[in-house]
């Protein structure tokens, strides 16, 4: 719980944090359970997206000319992406722990056994890294007809809508992506807290407060993620220029390799 509350706090805050909880995680024995080793997959994962995004970004910020080379905005789109997928799945997850550790406590070690949260931790990062080299792969042949991005960062979206034509399959990836994973880990979550709710209310006040204090770091966690990603997603899609927000604060322009220095 302890360890709950200090990445809600500081993990968004500074990257040396995250770093210390990995390091004490893995030296501390008694941390070796498995919502605390999904928790260790999910800090690693934020030093990788705040590698991503937060240099470059503050680069952007603190320059006159906001352009960026294709290779350089392909491989942040590659770690934004990455790390997206790595967050929702290990929130999935865990939900999904919770549900058993709460709905089948006598079962749950036999249930959530040290192998089995390695293997879903490994699966989890090898589907979330391939699933983005597919993409990758789709849009880094487009032809652009256009080298202006809305954002101070590159993401995939904005880079297909700059293509001259071929997107279809970039279209169509994206949609089975969306409806098939992300749906189905919603699902997911939605299943494993209603469950969860069940057993609350049926069970005696003392279970309903062990419940509480055990998931409410955890969905704090993933309604923070959820909303940023949420508005990140309606951004992009349609006009909403008009709401604050960092995003805005320049517009990025793509440096093709063959441009000239000035483009």
């Amino acid at each position: 719980m302890v360890v709950w509350i200090i990445c809600l706090m500081c993990s968004h805050d500074e990257e040396h944090v995250p770093m210390l909880l990995i390091v004490v995680i893995c030296v501390n024995r008694s941390l070796h359970e498995p919502m605390y080793l999904f928790l260790c997959s999910l800090f690693v994962n934020e030093l990788c997206g705040s590698t991503g995004l937060f240099p470059f970004l503050l680069v952007q910020i603190l320059s006159d000319i906001h352009t960026v080379s294709s290779p350089l905005c392909f491989l942040q789109v590659f770690s934004l992406h990455t790390y997206g997928s790595v967050e929702l799945f290990t929130l999935g997850i865990m939900s999904y722990d919770r549900y058993l550790a709460i709905c089948y406590p006598l079962q749950y070690n036999t249930r959530m056994t040290s192998n089995r949260v390695v293997l879903l931790t490994v699966f989890v990062w090898l589907y979330s890294v391939l699933a983005n080299v597919v993409m990758m792969s789709l849009s880094v042949p487009l032809q652009l007809c256009g080298n202006i991005i809305n954002k101070v960062y590159c993401d995939n979206y904005s880079i297909v809508k700059l293509a001259c034509y071929g997107t279809t399959v970039n279209n169509v990836y994206g949609l089975v992506y969306m409806f098939t994973v992300i749906v189905a880990l919603i699902i997911l979550i939605v299943y494993s807290y209603m469950r969860i709710l069940r057993v609350c209310f049926s069970g005696c006040k003392q279970s309903r407060q062990k419940a509480v204090s055990t998931c409410t770091p955890h969905l704090a966690s993933l309604i923070n993620f959820s909303f940023g990603a949420f508005f990140e997603i309606m951004q992009g899609r349609f006009n909403m220029r008009k709401i604050p927000n960092i995003n805005f604060l320049c517009i990025l322009q793509i440096r093709h390799p063959d441009d000239s220095d000035n483009g």
